[in-house]
């Protein structure tokens, strides 16, 4: 819980930083003269700059800069754009048209540095003509950003490491989700390997604005991918929560969760779809998880109170929702269950080894577990047990070997006493034991068949201890 909590500190100082701010337009109609543009019935803009499906004239009056730093103009958004200083051009970006076959698309976000010497005592005149017909599709706000500041602007580069490397843990997630589906076949990692998955797509395609100076038509295709990414995540979550808490309303809440996050998409703007899809999903799993703990089930409480976390950062914090702490929390999320998980894998298999051993139905037989399936293998015929990692492999007579789901100290107790451990990695059948021989500065232990095994120093006084009894078998 003290995580989360500071997870919430950390989001709180983050969004204290500063944002940069349109300055004040007036709508022209504007053509290109010999000495620049020529503008006249220039109008206010009352809400936003909204250059889709036409070509705009828009001009602003900015102050003389008290310092001497170099300052640039800042033009983000989906149109294509060109702009001019005090009569003297800064630029284009793509070439702005009166149709879509006389625009030439540009790049979403373009920057135009202001030289010393076009800047006046006084007002300063700044004009820009935008033309936006290869949008794809139509946005609520096309500008995200239209101004002048000092150059080059600083990057948030730690909110973008961060971002990166937020990604990297949620793929790392799914794939250890992905590796555990594949073990178990479990519905629940299924659906965690997918939440993962999703979350750090968002995260990849909500740093490719800062990364990759892509042409504006992208854009849309860019939003429609985010959107989507954030409902499939919402939509997962819940059915996760319903699955693990509320089993028997699984099909009810996930054809709500499919319905509620997937009418987000008639709502206006890309962010408020996003977020809205987000918060909705995140309430809908809020009944499942109470549900939960009214009934104890382990773990309830915790979802719940991430839960509660993530929708009261998403309403303090809107702005910062899909950009940001949407990929902390679902990190925070899916990162314990992923070791939750592992955990339980590596008790379901010790516990899995401990009763296929107990299986045994005959004295002389071993029950083997192998991704085969189950055999059993006569005690009599094992030459020797050698460790292989997470496995064991069972040396037989007649050259056979078979791969055990087991781990030697687990059958070291099992095994009759004729089976001695003559190694860290080694147990040998002593009834097939031929001689003891040194090689240089090592001790090998010969067999009826097959390879010698070797023989560790610690081990060598008890190995020739039970060679000499005169009762070995």
């Amino acid at each position: 819980m003290w995580r989360i909590l500071i997870l919430a500190v950390v989001l709180t100082g983050l969004s204290t930083l500063a944002r940069a701010k349109d300055m004040a337009w007036e709508a022209c109609r504007g053509a290109q003269g010999p000495a620049g543009p020529v503008l006249n019935d220039c109008r206010p803009v009352r809400d936003f700059v909204d250059p889709q499906g036409r070509d705009l004239w828009i001009r602003s009056t900015i102050r003389t800069p008290g310092d001497t730093r170099p300052r640039a103009l800042y033009v983000a958004g989906v149109a294509s754009s060109q702009a001019w200083f005090n009569g003297q051009s800064l630029g284009a970006n793509g070439r702005p048209g009166a149709t879509a076959l006389e625009e030439v698309p540009g790049r979403y976000q373009v920057v135009f540095p202001i030289r010393e010497t076009l800047w006046r005592a006084g007002g300063n005149r700044l004009v820009l003509r935008l033309s936006s017909f290869h949008g794809g599709l139509r946005f609520a706000r096309p500008m995200s950003a239209m101004v002048v500041l000092p150059y080059p602007y600083p990057q948030r580069t730690a909110l973008l490491a961060v971002t990166f490397v937020t990604a990297g843990a949620l793929l790392a997630a799914a794939f250890g989700f992905g590796v555990i589906h594949a073990l178990r076949r479990t519905l629940s990692s299924l659906l965690l390997a997918g939440m993962a998955g999703v979350a750090a797509l968002q995260a990849v395609v909500e740093s490719l604005r800062p990364l990759f100076d892509y042409p504006y038509p992208f854009h849309a295709w860019r939003m429609s991918a985010i959107w989507a990414l954030a409902a499939a995540f919402a939509i997962l979550l819940v059915v996760s929560v319903a699955s693990r808490f509320l089993p028997r309303a699984r099909g009810l809440m996930t054809g709500l969760a499919l319905g509620v996050v997937g009418a987000t998409v008639l709502l206006p703007g890309f962010d408020i779809k996003t977020a809205w899809a987000l918060i909705l999903g995140v309430a809908l799993a809020v009944p499942p998880a109470a549900a939960g703990v009214r009934l104890q089930v382990p773990g309830a409480r915790l979802t719940l109170a991430y839960l509660g976390l993530f929708l009261a950062v998403a309403l303090g914090f809107p702005e910062w929702l899909a950009d940001f702490s949407f990929f902390l929390l679902a990190a925070s999320l899916v990162l314990p269950l992923l070791m939750v998980e592992v955990v339980r894998l590596g008790r379901d298999d010790r516990s899995r080894e401990a009763a296929l051993t107990q299986a045994v139905s005959r004295p002389d037989r071993l029950t083997v577990a192998s991704a085969r399936g189950v055999e059993l293998a006569p005690i009599k015929e094992i030459l020797a047990v050698v460790g292989a990692d997470d496995y064991v492999e069972l040396r037989l007579v007649g050259g056979r070997s078979l791969l055990h789901a087991a781990r030697l100290d687990g059958l070291s107790s099992q095994l009759p006493e004729n089976f001695l451990r003559v190694h860290r990695s080694v147990i040998a059948n002593l009834a097939h034991v031929q001689r003891l021989e040194r090689d240089g500065d090592r001790w090998r232990l010969h067999l009826s068949e097959g390879a010698p095994l070797p023989v560790s120093r610690s081990r060598q006084p008890a190995l020739r201890e039970a060679l000499e009894d005169p009762g070995r078998p």
